[in-house]
C-alpha cells in the first residue's frame, strides 16, 4: 500500500509542528476543532508517539488489528469460491464477483473517504468503516443467493475503503518521524497477515462445516479485531479538521491524472494486480479438480505463499537502489511471467513454484510502483496515493473477473494467457518509459553542450 501524505484532500492543508492540537475530551467522539490556548500552540512533535512514550504500543497493536481485519474481510470469499460455486450452482466467472465486487467497491470509495477523513478525523473514519464492515460480515453468511452475496460484498468493500484511506495519514500525523517506518511496517504486516489468515481460516472451517460457517468465522474474528482497535487506538493529538472542497479536490485529482509518469505508475500497479487477482481467484478451482484433487483446507493453506510477498516487498528497496525503479520493474515482470509459465505444468511442485514466483514478482512490482508515486507527486501526495489504491483495486476486480472468465472458457491455460498479456503490457509501459527517459537525457546533454559552446 502506498504511503499516504499528511496533506489534506483539498491539496493545500498540511499538518505540521505548528498546527494546533485536537483536545477532544471524549475519545468516542470525532476529533474536536482546534483550540487557540497556549497549551495547544506547543510543538506538536513533542506530543507525537514514539517507542517508550505513552500510547505507542497501543497504537501499533490497534492498527495491526485494523489491517488484519480489513484484508481478512476483503478477500474472505476468495479461497471459498469452489465451495460457493458448488452450493449455489454457479460457474467460476459468476462466483468470482463475490471477490471483485468488494475490491471494486473499495476502489470507488477510497478517494471520497480519504477526503472525508480530513473533515471528521482519521480515528473516527477508521472506527466507522470497521464497524460497518464487520456488521455486514455478520450478515454475509445469510445471503440467500449469489446476487445478495455480491451486493453485500460490494457495500462491505466500500466501507473498508475508509481504513487504508485514513491509517497512513493518522500515522504520519501522530507518530514521530524516526518511528514512522516501523509503525507503517506493522500496519502493512497486518494487511498481509489478514489476507493470508482469512483465507486459511475459511479453508479449514469450510472443510469441517461449509462456506457460510467459514464466512461467519471471519466475521467473528474481525469483530474481535474491531473491538480491540477501538479500545486501544489513542485519540488524535495532531489532527486539524479541514473543510472538504470538492472543486479543489477535483482539481488536484485532475492534475495527478494529467501527469504521464503518475498515470504509468497507476497502470503498472493495476496490471500487476490484474495478474495476481486473476491467479488467486481461480487457483482453488484448479487445485480441487483432477489431477490434484486437494481438499478445501489444503487449498486454503496454499495462501501461506503470501509470506513470500512479505520478503519480496522488503527486498525491493535494495533492488531499486541497485537497478533503479525501471530495472526493478523488469525483474518483477520477468519473475511473474516465469511463474505463470511454470504453473502450466501438471505437477503440484511446479504449480507451487509458479505461485511463489508470481507472488514474489507481484509484490516486487507493486512495491516499486507504489513507492514511486509519493516521490513523483510534488503536491497532493495523499490524493496521488489514493488514486494508486483505486487503480490497484480496480486491477484486482478486473483480474478476478477476467481470470475466472478465461478459466471458464479455456481452463488454467486461459488464466495464464490473460496474465501474460497483462505483464506484457506492463513490460511495454516500462520499455516506453526507459526509452523516453534516455531520450530526455540525450536532449538535456545536447542542450548543455549547446549552452557551453563558445559564441
Amino acid at each position: 500500500m502506498p504511503p499516504a501524505d499528511t496533506k489534506a484532500s483539498n491539496g493545500n492543508h498540511r499538518v505540521d509542528a505548528s498546527a494546533p492540537t485536537s483536545t477532544n475530551p471524549n475519545p468516542s467522539e470525532p476529533d474536536a476543532a482546534p483550540v487557540t490556548s497556549a497549551a495547544a500552540s506547543t510543538d506538536a512533535s513533542a506530543e507525537r508517539m514514539s517507542p517508550g512514550r505513552p500510547g505507542y504500543l497501543r497504537m501499533r497493536f490497534a492498527l495491526f488489528t485494523a489491517g488484519l481485519a480489513t484484508f481478512a474481510l476483503l478477500y474472505s470469499t476468495q479461497a471459498l469460491l469452489p465451495a460457493i460455486s458448488d452450493d449455489l450452482r454457479v460457474q467460476a466467472d459468476q462466483a468470482s464477483w463475490s471477490v471483485s465486487a468488494a475490491t471494486f467497491g473499495l476502489a470507488l470509495a477510497v478517494v471520497p473517504l480519504s477526503a472525508l477523513s480530513e473533515r471528521f478525523g482519521r480515528r473516527a473514519m477508521m472506527t466507522a468503516s470497521l464497524t460497518v464492515a464487520v456488521a455486514l460480515a455478520l450478515l454475509v453468511p445469510f445471503a440467500p443467493d449469489l446476487g445478495w452475496l455480491i451486493a453485500l460484498r460490494a457495500v462491505q468493500g466500500a466501507a473498508l475503503a475508509g481504513i487504508p484511506a485514513s491509517a497512513m495519514a493518522y500515522l504520519s500525523e501522530e507518530v514521530d518521524s524516526k518511528a514512522l517506518v516501523g509503525a507503517i511496517g506493522l500496519f502493512v504486516a497486518g494487511n498481509s497477515v489478514g489476507g493470508m489468515s482469512g483465507r486459511i481460516l475459511t479453508g479449514w472451517v469450510a472443510d469441517v462445516w461449509d462456506w457460510r460457517a467459514a464466512l461467519a468465522a471471519v466475521g467473528a474474528m474481525s469483530l474481535l479485531c474491531a473491538v480491540a482497535f477501538r479500545l486501544l487506538l489513542p485519540r488524535a493529538r495532531n489532527f486539524t479538521p479541514a473543510p472538504v472542497s470538492p472543486r479543489t479536490l477535483a482539481r488536484t485529482l485532475a492534475g495527478h491524472l494529467s501527469n504521464p509518469l503518475l498515470c504509468r505508475l497507476y497502470a503498472i500497479g493495476a496490471l500487476f494486480m490484474t495478474v495476481f487477482g486473476g491467479v488467486y481467484t481461480v487457483i482453488g478451482y484448479r487445485l480441487v479438480a483432477q489431477p490434484f484433487g486437494l481438499s478445501q483446507s489444503v487449498v486454503g493453506s496454499i495462501f501461506l505463499i503470501y509470506l513470500v510477498g512479505t520478503v519480496s516487498s522488503a527486498a525491493t528497496g535494495k533492488l531499486v537502489g541497485r537497478l533503479g525503479r525501471r530495472g526493478a520493474l523488469y525483474v518483477a515482470v520477468s519473475t511473474t511471467a516465469a511463474g505463470l509459465l511454470i504453473s502450466l505444468l501438471n505437477s503440484i511442485v511446479a504449480v507451487l513454484a509458479g505461485l511463489v514466483l508470481i507472488t514474489a514478482g507481484f509484490f516486487a512490482g507493486h512495491a516499486a510502483a507504489s513507492s514511486a508515486v509519493s516521490r513523483t507527486a510534488k503536491t497532493g501526495r495523499a490524493q496521488a496515493a489514493a488514486l494508486y489504491q483505486a487503480s490497484y483495486y480496480i486491477g484486482s476486480s478486473v483480474g478476478g473477473a477476467l481470470g475466472a472468465f478465461a478459466f471458464h472458457l479455456a481452463g488454467w491455460g486461459g488464466t495464464v494467457a490473460m496474465g501474460l498479456v497483462a505483464v506484457g503490457v506492463a513490460a511495454g509501459i516500462t520499455v516506453y518509459a526507459t526509452r523516453k527517459a534516455r531520450a530526455e537525457r540525450r536532449a538535456e546533454a545536447a542542450r548543455r553542450e549547446l549552452c557551453a559552446a563558445p559564441a
